[in-house]
């Protein structure tokens, strides 16, 4: 089976730090692979929301949805781990882009994984992709 491969970028427009709590832990003592694109999501949200938009369906009169996501894991995180995630957009298209991510172990200094989600704008009223707003798009590209 081919392995998924993640090109990072060299630089990401975004960071927070999110613990690794103890409800994140799995059978194998460390954080789950589901608890990983929860916390992508949570550090896309504090992203959405320094640009002042507070919700992912608030966003200059539309809204967006994942159209897919990949993940790829460098090392095992514990309890007690801070993780550090980076954040960076590319592949721009008409309707959307792609988030990728660097998270980082802030404790252990461990690269923990990559990942990346595709994000189209989306009219959750007329339930039907929509062109990114450009008044979105100046804020990013700026």
């Amino acid at each position: 089976m081919a392995r998924i491969k993640i090109e990072l970028p060299s630089q990401f427009i975004y960071q927070t730090e999110i613990p690794v709590r103890i409800t994140d832990l799995n059978y194998g003592g460390h954080m789950g692979n589901d608890v990983l694109l929860s916390m992508l999501h949570e550090a896309r949200m504090q992203w959405f929301a320094s640009l002042g938009y507070p919700s992912e369906v608030a966003i200059e009169g539309v809204g967006v949805i994942m159209t897919d996501a990949a993940l790829v894991y460098k090392a095992e995180t514990f309890y007690g781990e801070t993780l550090q995630i980076h954040l960076a957009l590319t592949d721009f298209n008409k309707y959307g882009f792609d988030v990728v991510y660097k998270i980082m172990g802030k404790q252990s200094a461990k690269e923990i994984a990559h990942a990346k989600t595709g994000l189209v704008f989306f009219d959750y009223s007329a339930r039907k992709i929509s062109p990114i707003p450009p008044p979105f798009l100046q804020k990013v590209k700026d």
